[in-house]
């Protein structure tokens, strides 16, 4: 069957007669080259290559399974590259540089940090570099882990055990460090939470260090740091390690929710949007393979090759098939909060969950109280190419609308998309007024 044409936002937010026009300009191309052969005509790809990077963290599985299972090639895209990166910034200074400088064109990425870079936060001299999400890579997944020494507290989900043994720690001469990845970043975002929500504060009681995935481990063993937030797999090599234990994974903060996403520069997806497309193509049908349950060893095989992670495939499968021990002598199999790459719609990058990372980075001053997240959601999110792309691979499984509605959080407070502000209003340690 011939594939629809790939249509920019404006094309499919106009009106019906556009659309019917479109259409009928389609039907009669399909009636002069019969056998479909005029879907190629409007579907090849403006380009054969796109460099995309990633960080060695088990959320990057769909961008690492469509290079490896060929499906980049298969929709078009025979010449991308998956280029792995050492860090964050170092992930945000090649996509400023861009493929065409020797940088790259998207990436495997924080979510909250394509909106950075558009809003000018986090690049050279504040200029901004547009950029958009095409789809989410993944919920759940991430993990926040504890020093040894803390084992006999009663740390878990609730971080208020830590608060005196911080606060004597601090008060001996010593910095309590807690790592992150990123500043203003998923997991600076959950470290963040998780400690408030404790009643330790993430700017005066402790301090709060940036490093980059694959370095948590070496940091924690050479006792430099008490906690750290990351993805996996390196929460269950620190525990296969024996150098810490994991207090919680972070859908037990937020059941579900969202994590990494697939991004790419703007004025990239503006040059090649075919491209773009069939990009997205790819992922979206890698997140399918990777959410098969009868295919977690094969992906775990594949990431854990020199060429990818570089470590032991133990130290990425168990957590990968829901079974979690937190190296504190609990184990749970069958989590509900394993990492999910397409099930429950976790590739679509819903705008109000982008909403919610704004609102946050608003709340620890990263980005201004009278931002209009509205406006600039709008011009990062662009949820109207993953449903283009989502048909065209034959998905079903599409979200309504593009909110998931009303969020709620291990401690009872709730994120109405509707009334962030009430949000807000509700957590007692922030940074905003």
């Amino acid at each position: 069957m011939p594939k629809a044409p790939i249509l920019s936002r404006r094309d499919l937010l106009g009106g019906t007669t556009r659309l019917a026009g479109a259409a009928a300009v389609l039907s009669a191309a399909g009636a002069a080259l019969p056998g479909g052969a005029w879907a190629a005509i409007v579907d090849t790809p403006e380009v054969t290559k796109a460099v995309l990077g990633f960080i060695a963290l088990t959320d990057s599985a769909p961008l690492i399974v469509a290079k490896e299972k060929g499906l980049f090639a298969k929709y078009g895209m025979a010449d991308v590259e998956v280029v792995k990166q050492a860090s964050w910034g170092t992930t945000r200074d090649n996509l400023e540089l861009g493929g065409g400088a020797g940088g790259i064109d998207g990436a495997h990425i924080l979510t909250p940090m394509p909106y950075l870079m558009t809003a000018g936060k986090i690049t050279k001299n504040g200029n901004p570099v547009p950029m958009q999400i095409l789809s989410r890579l993944n919920t759940n997944g991430q993990g926040i882990s504890v020093a040894k020494r803390y084992q006999g507290l009663d740390v878990g989900v609730k971080s208020g055990a830590l608060k005196d043994a911080f606060a004597k720690a601090k008060a001996g001469g010593k910095e309590v460090k807690c790592a992150v990845t990123f500043p203003g970043g998923t997991h600076d975002l959950w470290m963040r939470y998780w400690l408030a929500a404790g009643g330790i504060d993430p700017d005066k009681d402790v301090s709060t260090i940036v490093v980059p995935p694959p370095q948590m481990v070496a940091n924690m063993k050479v006792d430099t740091m008490e906690a750290f937030c990351v993805g996996e797999p390196w929460n269950a090599q620190l525990v296969n390690q024996d150098i810490g234990f994991s207090a919680l994974t972070t859908g037990e903060l937020w059941k579900d929710h969202p994590e990494k996403s697939f991004a790419l520069r703007a004025d990239w997806v503006e040059k090649h949007p075919k491209a773009a497309k069939a990009l997205l193509m790819a992922v979206l049908e890698a997140a399918q393979w990777c959410d098969e349950p009868a295919n977690k060893a094969e992906m775990c095989a594949i990431l854990a090759k020199r060429e990818w992670f570089k470590v032991p495939v133990d130290d990425i499968l168990a957590r990968s098939q829901g079974t979690f021990d937190y190296g504190n002598g609990k184990v749970v199999k069958d989590s509900p909060h394993l990492m999910k790459f397409w099930r429950d719609h976790a590739s679509y990058p819903f705008q109000s969950h982008d909403l919610w990372f704004l609102t946050e980075d608003q709340r620890w001053g990263y980005l201004p109280a009278g931002l209009d997240t509205k406006a600039l959601i709008q011009k990062v999110n662009r949820e109207d190419l993953w449903r283009a792309a989502a048909a065209a691979i034959g998905a079903t499984a599409v979200p309504a609308g593009t909110s998931r509605g009303t969020e709620t959080f291990f401690d009872g407070i709730t994120f109405d998309p509707a009334n962030p502000s009430a949000y807000l209003a509700a957590l007692p340690i922030k940074r905003v007024a």
